[in-house]
């Protein structure tokens, strides 16, 4: 049975105004996590999805599957929120629409949120929850992707910079409008669909507290590059964070690293979290997916740098 899709423009009609709600910077973090919280059972779980609850590193998780539900690859998801909002809830269908397409089981974690704890606590329980997948859950690392949206990806990369200096390399990471750079303040507009330049600068300073904003923990794109593992990463064309990510991909071209990266001219930040109403959504996490799912099963990486425009559609069911 197919999908039920409804189209792109009235998709990003409904969604202009909730976000504008959602991401209110005169609202507080509670309140902003209290409307992101409502909206998300709108998006929806594909068929055979099971969500099993559990703890990494003593934080809350969820493991999701689609299908079998063994698996001997894994995805650890950082979900996104300007560090400041969003959640395991916000995320499932995301979540479960990744593990369909790379056909992994996806563990979505928990991590802590700024202001109540700001940087580096994220970045230490998505760490340690990477280290317990593997010391406690029997994954090895190369069977093992990180990968995470907005401020989950710049996560990512943060994770998979500290995991590789300390001698242990992730399989591959999938990067969805990452922010690598919470820090700058040179965006060239201060709006697109979905993020308004307001609310993630008040988010960047509760998420920073009193670190350096020059930490490559927290702005990753100011760091090393090298010996990162194989990425896929998605941006949209229109996206606030567009000129930010576009350097990121060169800084990443100039350190050797294997990158596929796609650019969309008509999906907003982060449209990949209404895949299950989204036709073009859905195409992008299928897209996203499989370049995970054959990384986790490959033994071996070659390396190479590929840039695309959008992949070409797809009829998913």
């Amino acid at each position: 049975m197919k999908a039920f899709y409804v189209p792109l423009p009235i998709v990003a009609a409904a969604l202009k105004p909730f976000y504008r709600l959602a991401l209110n910077p005169r609202f507080s973090f509670r309140t902003q996590r209290m409307i992101l919280e409502a909206g998300a059972p709108l998006q929806t779980l594909p068929h055979g999805t099971v969500a099993q609850k559990l703890t990494l590193a003593g934080r809350r998780a969820e493991r999701v599957t689609v299908g079998a539900t063994e698996r001997d690859t894994a995805i650890l998801y950082l979900h996104g929120g300007a560090y400041t909002i969003g959640s395991i809830n916000t995320h499932r269908s995301l979540a479960a629409h990744l593990a369909r397409e790379s056909a992994s089981a996806v563990y979505v974690l928990d991590y802590r949120l700024a202001p109540e704890n700001p940087y580096p606590a994220g970045l230490d329980d998505a760490v340690a929850a990477f280290r317990e997948l593997v010391r406690v859950h029997g994954l090895t690392p190369d069977r093992i992707a990180i990968a995470g949206d907005s401020a989950g990806g710049g996560l990512t990369v943060a994770t998979a910079r500290r995991l590789v200096d300390d001698g242990t390399s992730p399989a591959a990471l999938g990067l969805i409008s990452p922010w690598v750079d919470p820090g700058a303040r040179d965006a060239p507009k201060d709006r697109d669909l979905v993020v308004n330049t307001g609310w993630s600068y008040s988010s960047a300073d509760a998420y920073l507290g009193a670190g350096d904003p020059l930490d490559q923990g927290f702005a990753p794109l100011l760091g090393n590059l090298d010996g990162l593992p194989p990425i896929v990463m998605h941006v949209g064309t229109d996206e606030v964070l567009y000129a930010q990510i576009t350097a990121f991909a060169d800084k990443l071209r100039l350190s050797g690293a294997e990158l596929e990266h796609v650019e969309y001219k008509k999906l907003w930040h982060v449209a990949h979290l209404q895949a299950s109403i989204l036709r073009e959504a859905a195409e992008a996490v299928q897209h996203m997916g499989a370049y995970l799912g054959r990384k986790v099963r490959a033994s071996t990486n070659d390396a190479s740098q590929i840039v695309l425009t959008e992949p070409a559609a797809s009829d998913i069911a």
